[in-house]
């Protein structure tokens, strides 16, 4: 059945279902040629009674059952991340309880996880001592857990700190605390405005030195760096300065095929949002990587960078709406609901040009469901759904 998709302008263009899924079977052998995370997002229970301002409720059994999904794939886990809606809807003790299970489940299956530590449960203004106390406690908590440590950038710091040295000091106090080498995350200002200026400066060449004395300083405490500018430039020239045995991980979802494919001075690893609804699809192309294969690599996932930057479209940080949306239509979970509210935060066009690129990519398990929910999707938005 021909579906009537809407348009930003009013109007109303025929889309015809694709109907042929990607073989989606779990298994394989395991990643070798990357490292990669897929930073996961949370399903919200739809039958809690909460509002916008309530603390998450979140359904554990989905959400934990999604993050098997991604190490049946092959995948690692980035957990309590920003697609976790970390600082947009779950606070910090959600983001507690979230590592606490989701570490202990990968125990249990034997999946690879890293964990977001940053400063969320600072809800005021707070003095450099005060922020470094808030990230000790979460570094603690996440090393309690046997997870690896990302270190997130913090909004608290951004807002406390008054120079360049400001970030050494915090970050060289919290790597000398830390037992295992850690993530160290940079997530540019188009994901989180709040992070206007990090590493205390505006000037990206600047802030790029002051990174990199940090590394420099403690390079044996740094397993390497999560870097999401969307510029695939700067990502290359920082990671060809990074010091020997510290990996660059992209968080670039407009570029990460040519970043992981990389060149002749080296590549990216990845710890990405769009492979939450890629898993299977990058799982795919790893491997093919692994095999020395960089046609077949890029074949795979070149296709999916049309998706990734409809999803991650201005503003940015909302692009987990179109993540859990995408979940939703593949059968991970049973509703498109959100934390916070935040389905609401993309429009029915936004949502309906997602589900026409996701499904051209074969991305629904089963087609007939995906295109049933989008219907109904419809039908709710008082859009009349077929031809």
């Amino acid at each position: 059945m021909t579906l009537l998709l809407p348009r930003a302008d009013g109007t109303a263009y025929p889309y015809e279902p694709f109907g042929a899924p990607l073989s989606q079977a779990p298994g394989g052998p395991p990643l070798t040629s990357r490292t990669v995370f897929s930073a996961a997002h949370v399903v919200a229970d739809p039958y809690a009674d909460v509002s916008p301002d309530s603390p998450a409720a979140v359904d554990w059994d989905a959400t934990l059952a999604f993050r098997r999904h991604l190490w049946a794939q092959g995948l690692g886990v980035a957990e309590a991340m920003d697609t976790a809606q970390r600082g947009m809807g779950l606070d910090w003790t959600g983001a507690a309880e979230l590592i606490r299970r989701s570490a202990a489940e990968a125990k249990s299956v034997g999946g690879a996880i890293a964990c977001g530590a940053g400063t969320d449960q600072l809800t005021d203004p707070a003095d450099l001592l005060t922020v470094r106390s808030a990230y000790e406690e979460q570094l603690a908590l996440v090393e309690s857990t046997g997870a690896q440590v990302i270190l997130m950038a913090s909004r608290a710091l951004a807002a406390a700190a008054k120079s360049p040295d400001d970030y050494l000091e915090t970050y060289g106090h919290l790597l000398r605390q830390a037992s295992e080498p850690v993530i160290l995350h940079w997530l540019g200002p188009m994901f989180d405005p709040a992070l206007t200026g990090y590493w205390g400066s505006e000037d990206l060449d600047a802030a790029t030195d002051t990174f990199l004395e940090v590394i420099a300083a403690h390079p044996d405490k740094v397993d390497g760096i999560k870097i999401s500018l969307l510029d695939p430039q700067r990502e290359i020239a920082l990671r060809r300065r990074l010091p020997n045995g510290v990996r660059c991980y992209t968080g670039d979802d407009f570029n990460y095929p040519e970043l992981i494919a990389g060149d002749d001075h080296g590549f990216s690893h990845a710890l990405l949002g769009i492979f939450d609804p890629l898993a299977p699809l990058a799982a795919r192309a790893v491997r093919a990587l692994d095999t020395g294969d960089a046609k077949a690599f890029r074949a795979h996932l070149d296709p999916t960078v049309e998706l990734s930057r409809h999803l991650f479209a201005a503003p940015t940080r909302f692009y987990k709406t179109g993540v859990v949306f995408l979940a939703w239509l593949a059968g991970h979970q049973d509703h498109f609901t959100m934390v916070g509210g935040l389905q609401s935060a993309r429009s029915l066009p936004h949502l309906a040009r997602a589900y026409e690129l996701a499904d051209g990519l074969g991305l629904f398990p089963d087609p007939a469901v995906a295109e049933s929910r989008m219907k109904s999707l419809l039908t709710v938005y008082g859009v009349a759904p077929c031809q």
